[in-house]
């Protein structure tokens, strides 16, 4: 099995077979940072899972009475517990979609649509990347982009 490794703009990785191992840099933001992985990559679709430390955090959550989103940060040391995540391209731009939880120092935990965190500690994570390209569009009924299959 071929291993290759690379090393980006606050990142590093290895590649074995077609998986791909990330360690992101202390202090980088996860959501800029994994975008210049899979842009530099090359990557169009795939599945993204993770783990490591932020300092802050700006979680989105979807109201689907309004179709509007409420955002809201978060400053205070937190374990990411579990990042999961799909690559599409939106508009003619490869984009992250993320979901993450956090737990809090009093073991209280946080969820939501991760707009950006910044690394404190670590951030490791794992991609598996698809071989194909998948779009997604604005549904209007629903206010969420969705798979385009046709497209």
């Amino acid at each position: 099995m071929e291993i290759q490794n690379y090393k980006g703009n606050n990142w590093s990785a290895r590649r074995t077979g077609s998986i791909y191992l990330v360690s992101l840099n202390n202090h980088s933001n996860i959501v800029e940072t994994l975008t210049d992985f899979i842009n530099v990559q090359n990557i169009q679709a795939g599945e993204v899972t993770g783990i490591g430390a932020v300092s802050e955090a700006t979680l989105r959550f979807f109201n689907p009475a309004t179709k509007k989103y409420v955002d809201k940060t978060f400053k205070e040391q937190m374990e990411v517990t579990n990042i999961s995540e799909n690559i599409s391209e939106i508009e003619g731009k490869l984009t992250l979609h993320l979901h993450i939880t956090l737990g809090k120092e009093d073991y209280s935990a946080l969820a939501g649509h991760l707009l950006e965190a910044k690394i404190q500690g670590a951030a490791e994570f794992i991609l598996y990347p698809l071989n194909t390209r998948v779009i997604k569009i604005k549904n209007e009924e629903t206010g969420i982009n969705l798979y385009d299959f046709e497209k």
